[in-house]
């Protein structure tokens, strides 16, 4: 059950808004558009379907690692979700299910992929292109590529002679039961579908560059009472969604060391991650592997009951040496040890920090790339100068070590939604943010991501530039509650408008 309404107001003009994405964050821009009564919206979409990151990882015990009641629109609470943490299907469907409820999958062309967008500073128009050459124009480009779109393989030479795939674009015509698999990449999709497949596979290489931080998953089955109650008091899901929210940002606030818990916080939390790795790793060797090179809050949290069971059974392997090449029979390290192999999954992640990746920007300002040669930057993430009426859902230092992203995207939306209703009303014609203003942000950003735990984070969490400096540009460094409230309204002093 979804609960959700849409209001409309009156407009003076009907501005051309492009979206270019329909996950969480493009369909919830699209909401917060429609709210505000602007309708001529089309949201573009490169895959067949709706559902960002969630329509496409498929992979075996796919699910979120974020509570369900807090993994959802505020606006579309859902009172009968099967377990307390969702499951990729069915946080599928609710994205399908709430889109079409509010009346968003009218605005969506799917099978549209992106290849370039321009701005007109004459007509104050951006023109989109898509690679069939198919053109919209807009008066509002949005950008809702997420930093989780892209999977990336690492430059290894050599190809098995044997099935090889990512685990966001699962093979799921490739039977996996007797076979030798090996596995590169350790992150969370490999916690879990690694123990997905541990029942079918003979042998089971996981090759492990760093170990991460993986403790228990406080997971559970709600059962028809919990519906019932839910149904007849929603507020119950309501305070569970408010419970969840205030654990989730005492542990963004320990990241960032400002809190006088974070030091009791995060020894908590490595406390028990300690205890789950000693209960469920008996073996002193493999438990030396799996030890964390890193302060825990560099990476994010991993939560599984099933990661270390699995890696503790006698047809699973991890393997710490450096992967040198792939060969037709196997996986040869850099030690020269070949590894037999029959299957290749990589669980390498996706190029979070290559924003837009695939899409050539340009603008007043030039080319989107070369104004990020030094990495990518956004004033609140969101806008970028010399690029007017431009704006980014979870662009740069948007992303999260702890809590939920659709609550940053909620306050992006609100944000975008008010540039949107300034068009509308004919009270700007183009908006920028000044140049100043999105330095002294973006300073802010690195200035704060240089202390509390990401101080102590080893080199490869920071991207090194071309010019030999170094930048974080996916984290925010803050509580999830001081970007919403920063992002609830256009402080129009801080743009250049026309």
């Amino acid at each position: 059950m979804i609960a959700g309404s849409t209001r409309t107001t009156v407009l003076d003009v009907e501005p051309r808004v492009v979206i270019i994405g329909a996950g969480f964050g493009g369909l919830g821009t699209a909401r917060a558009l429609l709210q505000r009564g602007i309708t001529d919206i089309t949201v573009l979409e490169r895959a067949d379907d709706v559902g960002g990151v969630w329509r496409d990882n498929t992979y075996p015990n796919a699910a979120c690692d974020v509570p369900s009641p807090l993994y959802s629109w505020s606006w579309a609470p859902k009172l009968d979700w099967q377990r307390r943490y969702g499951t990729q299907p069915e946080i599928l469907d609710y994205i399908r299910e709430t889109a079409a409820h509010e009346g968003l999958l009218e605005h969506v062309r799917l099978g549209v992929e992106v290849a370039t967008a321009d701005f007109d500073e004459d007509t104050a128009t951006w023109t989109v292109t898509a690679t069939d050459g198919a053109t919209w124009s807009a008066d509002l480009v949005v950008f809702a590529t997420g930093q989780l779109s892209n999977p990336i393989i690492p430059n290894i030479p050599g190809e098995l002679d044997g099935p090889t795939f990512h685990s966001a674009q699962w093979n799921h015509d490739v039977d996996l039961r007797g076979k030798k698999v090996a596995v590169i990449g350790t992150g969370a999709s490999a916690i879990q579908f690694v123990p997905g497949i541990a029942d079918d596979a003979a042998q089971i290489t996981i090759f492990q560059r760093s170990a991460p931080y993986v403790v228990p998953k406080p997971d559970q089955a709600y059962r028809p009472l919990h519906h019932q109650l839910f149904s007849r008091f929603p507020a119950l899901m309501a305070a569970e969604r408010g419970s969840w929210f205030w654990l989730t940002e005492r542990f963004n606030a320990s990241l960032t060391g400002d809190s006088p818990i974070s030091g009791p916080f995060l020894k908590t939390l490595e406390t028990a991650w300690r205890a789950n790795l000693r209960a469920t790793i008996k073996d002193a060797a493999l438990r030396a592997k799996l030890q964390p090179d890193y302060p825990l809050g560099c990476k994010r949290l991993l939560f599984s009951n099933e990661w270390y069971p699995t890696l503790a059974r006698d047809h699973v392997d991890v393997v710490t040496d450096a992967v040198a090449a792939i060969e037709a029979d196997g996986v040869r390290t850099a030690t020269g040890e070949l590894y037999e192999a029959d299957v290749l999954i990589w669980g390498t992640g996706f190029a979070a920090t290559d924003f837009l990746r695939g899409i050539e920007v340009s603008g007043p300002g030039g080319k989107l790339a070369d104004t990020w040669t030094e990495g990518a930057h956004a004033h609140l993430g969101i806008t970028v100068p010399g690029f007017p009426n431009l704006a980014i859902v979870y662009g740069p230092n948007t992303n999260l070590g702890g809590s939920s992203i659709i609550k940053m995207l909620e306050g992006q939306a609100t944000y975008i939604a008010e540039l949107a209703e300034a068009l509308a009303q004919e009270r700007v014609r183009t908006f920028e943010p000044r140049a100043d203003v999105a330095t002294s942000w973006d300073d802010q950003m690195q200035r704060r991501l240089a202390h509390g735990v990401w101080s102590g984070c080893s080199s490869w969490y920071v991207e090194k530039t071309p010019g030999g400096g170094q930048r974080i540009t996916t984290n925010w460094p803050g509580q999830v509650a001081e970007y919403v409230e920063r992002t609830a309204s256009v402080d129009w002093a801080e743009l250049v408008t026309t």
